[in-house]
């Protein structure tokens, strides 16, 4: 496994320091017709590798009954768990909500973290009936101070992530204090990178490096878009990183993306 850019190898970074990431597993599989495989167990080691105290994790099954026998589950097939507590490493939490049902199962966001959970919510943010989008709202207690994460998915048309997001601006409005700490990440499907002026115009500013360049992690095998961010309101960015390499293109059509975060 390939390590993180500019990342400490160990799980004792900075007590100040929340590191965040996001990643859209694209529902632990990669391929097409007989060359279609699973990439779950990879995405476990892959995960345990970021280090994050949250991972914000899009297209997350909890289960589906067409790749549970297209994978029997031995050893090495379709886990008989949820996929978020699959992929949780020890001593982390997982929370899930559904957002879309499909006619073999379902798919949505989940957040893995090292820190304790209070309330969790789920909104539905949907647009139009061909897309089925929802935010994963948790309440982290990180060093005594609450963390309201937001895990979100928009969808693939333009004047349907404007609408989300103004959804989110009011979901913003309507459950979270003017004075708590923010970070709302996820897959943005944003090619034109027209999202950040009506997200900043919420109050939330976009985790990027010190020198200001966004980190691009789509597609995995040659990424050229930075759909995966992470916004942030409250807290500042010290430092981003992308992993790169064969073993993290295999996982994934996306890379995940991480942030090492301090109090503002």
């Amino acid at each position: 496994m390939t390590n993180l850019l500019r990342f400490p190898k160990s799980t004792s970074h900075a007590a100040n320091v929340l590191r965040v990431a996001t990643y859209n597993i694209h529902k632990g599989v990669r391929g097409f017709g007989p060359q279609r495989r699973l990439e779950i167990h990879n995405l476990v080691l892959g995960i345990e590798a970021l280090d994050a105290d949250l991972v914000c994790l899009q297209e997350v099954r909890s289960f589906n009954h067409g790749e549970a026998r297209r994978f029997p589950d031995t050893r090495r097939g379709w886990p008989s768990q949820p996929q978020a507590d699959y992929l949780a490493p020890e001593g982390y939490q997982a929370v899930y909500r559904t957002n879309a049902v499909t006619r073999d199962g379902e798919h949505g966001n989940a957040l893995l973290s090292r820190w304790p959970l209070g309330d969790v919510g789920h909104h539905d943010v949907s647009d139009h009936r061909f897309e089925q989008r929802g935010l994963l709202h948790v309440r982290v207690d990180w060093n005594g101070t609450t963390v309201h994460t937001i895990v979100a998915h928009l969808g693939l048309i333009h004047s349907s992530r404007m609408r989300q997001v103004e959804r989110i601006a009011a979901f913003i409005d309507a459950h979270v204090p003017t004075g708590d700490c923010l970070v709302l990440a996820g897959d943005f499907n944003d090619w034109a990178k027209r999202l950040d002026t009506p997200v900043r115009a919420m109050g939330l500013h976009r985790a990027e490096c010190p020198h200001g360049t966004h980190q691009r992690t789509f597609p995995s095998s040659l990424p050229v878009f930075s759909l995966d961010r992470i916004y942030l309101r409250g807290l500042r960015c010290t430092n981003t990183a992308v992993p790169r390499g064969p073993a993290w293109a295999s996982m994934s059509d996306h890379l995940p993306l991480v942030a090492d975060l301090e109090m503002a």
